[in-house]
């Protein structure tokens, strides 16, 4: 995936959890987590982006 490509998707993620609220977004990351990790089909790999995720949100804190 381009830069380009990154922007558009993150962008569009963010536009889509917009229009639907701020109640209705958890849900929509959950299901959005669960369609990506179903078509990633590894779970190896799924389960290494969860900790690469929470990681970067503890060094956010």
């Amino acid at each position: 995936m381009t830069d380009s490509e990154l922007d558009a998707v993150y962008t569009r993620l963010c536009k889509t959890m917009t229009d639907l609220g701020e109640a209705s977004a958890p849900l929509f990351l959950a299901r959005f987590a669960l369609l990506a990790v179903e078509r990633i089909g590894n779970a190896q790999t799924a389960l290494a982006l969860i900790d690469a995720a929470r990681e970067d949100m503890q060094a956010a804190q």
